[in-house]
Formats: C-alpha cells, sequence, structure tokens
C-alpha cells in the first residue's frame, strides 16, 4: 500500500472515534490480563512535578481519563492528534484544565522550539507515520536532551496473523503494518536516541460473546475482503475455531522507552 493511500485509509479510519472504541472495547471486555494495556503504559511513565508533556496521537484521550493526581503533576500537557474528530472525543473523555490544550499536531511537523518538552508520548501510532525518519527526528528536536520519549506498539505475532490463518478462505492476509513493530523498534530507535529499553505486556483475548469479535474484525482497515461476506458467515468459522464456547486470540503489545 502506497504512503497516500495509507495516509488516506488512516484518516478515515480515524475521522471519529466509532472504529477506535470499537477495537478498545473488545480489548477491555475480554483481556486476560485485567491491568489493562493503558493502565500498564501509564504504570511505566516516570513524570516528575512540573514536567511539559506532548502526547502524539492521543486518540480518544482514555489513557488521561481519571488521572487528575498525575495531570496535576505536570506544569503543561498538549494532547495533540491530526484527526479533529479524536480531540474532540479526547477533550470529552479528559476534561479542562488550565494547564492542557488540545492541538492538532502532524509528528512530522511539530510546532514547538527545541527541547521544549521533559517527554513525549506517541502510543500506538508510529506505524502510521509517512516518514518516521522525520518524525522521529522531530520527537528527538523538541524533546529535552534528558527527557523520555515513550511509544507503544504492537508486535508481529498478535491478533492479525492469528485471523489471517484462520480467515485465509476469505482473502484475509497477514498484512499488518511492520513500519513499527516490537520486531523492529528497537533498531529503528536506537538512530536517533542513546539509550532504548524494550518492554512487553503480556497478554491475550478470551472471547466469549463471538459477535464482539465480529464487529471488531470489521472495524479494521485491513480487512477489505470480508466486506463483501455476510457478518454470519464469519462467525461461524470464529465459532467452529472456539475451544469450550470461548475464542482464544493471542496478542503481541508492549512499548519503548528512549531517552
Amino acid at each position: 500500500m502506497s504512503k497516500i493511500n495509507d495516509t488516506t485509509v488512516v484518516k478515515q479510519q480515524y475521522a471519529t472515534a466509532n472504529n477506535l472504541n470499537t477495537r478498545i472495547s473488545i480489548h477491555d471486555k475480554y483481556s486476560t490480563n485485567k491491568m489493562g494495556f493503558g493502565n500498564w503504559i501509564v504504570s511505566n511513565y516516570e513524570i516528575e512535578k512540573g514536567d511539559r508533556v506532548l502526547e502524539l496521537g492521543c486518540g480518544n484521550g482514555d489513557m488521561w481519563k481519571n488521572r487528575e493526581s498525575l495531570i496535576g503533576c505536570c506544569s503543561q500537557i498538549v494532547l495533540s492528534d491530526f484527526s479533529e474528530g479524536m480531540l474532540m472525543a479526547a477533550k470529552e473523555n479528559t476534561g479542562s484544565f488550565d494547564h492542557m490544550e488540545y492541538r492538532v499536531i502532524d509528528i512530522q511537523e511539530i510546532p514547538y522550539a527545541d527541547e521544549t518538552f521533559d517527554v513525549v508520548i506517541a502510543n500506538m501510532m508510529l506505524y502510521h507515520v509517512p516518514d518516521l525518519e522525520k518524525g522521529l527526528a522531530e520527537v528527538r528536536r523538541v524533546l529535552k536532551r534528558e527527557g523520555h520519549f515513550y511509544c507503544a506498539t504492537y508486535g508481529e505475532h498478535g491478533i492479525v496473523e492469528y485471523l489471517s490463518k484462520i480467515l485465509f478462505a476469505y482473502g484475509v492476509e497477514n498484512n499488518i503494518n511492520k513500519n513499527f513493530t516490537l520486531q523492529n523498534g528497537y533498531e529503528i530507535l536506537s538512530q536517533f536516541f542513546s539509550t532504548v529499553e524494550k518492554r512487553e505486556y503480556t497478554d491475550s483475548l478470551a472471547v466469549t460473546n463471538i459477535d464482539d469479535m465480529v464487529e471488531y474484525i470489521y472495524s479494521l482497515s485491513g480487512m477489505v475482503s470480508l466486506k463483501r461476506v455476510s457478518k454470519q458467515e464469519i462467525k461461524d468459522i470464529l465459532l467452529v475455531n472456539t475451544t469450550n464456547n470461548v475464542l482464544n486470540v493471542p496478542k503481541e503489545y508492549g512499548m519503548f522507552i528512549s531517552s
């Protein structure tokens, strides 16, 4: 898929929070690790009193919801996304604070001076950046010398790989975006940061309501070939793959912490 087409698809996928909310919902309901990926991500943040924080690709802002103490620790927080629809959802989820602002920002052209932020965050979005080298160079530029960059991502052997195996008869391919994954992220980040650490999150899905999994599948941009297939047909395939009425789906997620 070309960068132009990929960018168009991403904008369509994230124009509103609907598809994202569908995907978040299934993780909330069926993840076997009850800590929750978002909670785990935040637990890795080292944000000190007075820090200035920039989040790129904040999505619906759910990870900042009900975290007033963490928000209050910062002297400035900028939650940004390239989608105004996402920012509207983020503001509804997170609320308004005197030192928090919501801005449309492209990671490839961050509108701040050098070494502005103590912490920069870019979770589950770097694989969408058309010019990732330019984006990471911008992150390095606006991050203070002793600052930290947090970026969560997925691995190459999780949900999409599993679905491609059981739905291969319908033309579903393992076309997961591999621009930035747990497998190659360390090498990519090491070009811009002197220290890079990878941390992995152990989890899987144990889905008991197959209808939820069907909706999740149809929310994925990579499942275009299924648009002409009835949801009941996909549900029947999934049911065949259940064990004791549970569909067990592997997940592979984690994050990198760079400085």
